[in-house]
């Protein structure tokens, strides 16, 4: 696969930071912290302003402030790195794949971008409902960076699981 069809999926990278900073800035100056704005479906989805300084549900919250910077921010640059470094380099990856790993690194940048550049945290403001699965009321609060992470990682599994499951029935 040549260069330029390696660098054309990480036009998904772009979008995804752009349109993950963008509704973290209308979020941030629209939404006063820790409020709801907006609610739809009868509460089931809301849009709401919050601040992370951990990971995905808090974990990690309680850590030193420079723990947390090791673990949450410069460990995650230096992996997203190594990844886009692989993804130039390598032909092993299919060109779907290379899609949704170039969406996992768009998520993974917005959030680092928020770890970097706002002291309070990733802003997340997406609310939803869960209905006491798991003994959850509602799902932790989210924005598109971990949309993107969490949908394009599902696919990516699945990408990889059929294609190694395709590949198992060529040699029967």
């Amino acid at each position: 696969m040549n260069l330029k069809n390696k660098l054309i999926p990480f036009s998904v990278t772009i979008f995804i930071i752009l349109l993950d900073q963008i509704t973290k800035i209308i979020v941030v100056k629209n939404i006063q912290l820790y409020t709801v704005k907006f609610s739809f479906f009868a509460d089931l989805i809301r849009i709401v302003h919050v601040r992370n300084k951990a990971i995905a549900f808090s974990i990690g919250n309680n850590l030193p402030e420079d723990v947390r910077a090791v673990i949450f921010s410069i460990l995650p640059l230096i992996v997203l790195i190594l990844l886009i470094i692989y993804i130039v380099r390598t032909d092993e990856v299919s060109l779907l794949q290379r899609w949704f790993l170039a969406g996992i690194i768009g998520g993974g940048l917005g959030n680092l971008i928020d770890r970097f550049f706002r002291p309070a945290g990733v802003v997340d403001f997406i609310d939803v409902k869960f209905f006491g699965i798991f003994g959850l009321e509602r799902w932790p609060t989210f924005n598109i960076a971990d949309s993107s992470i969490v949908v394009c990682g599902i696919l990516l599994f699945i990408s990889l699981f059929f294609k190694n499951k395709i590949k198992i029935n060529k040699v029967d």
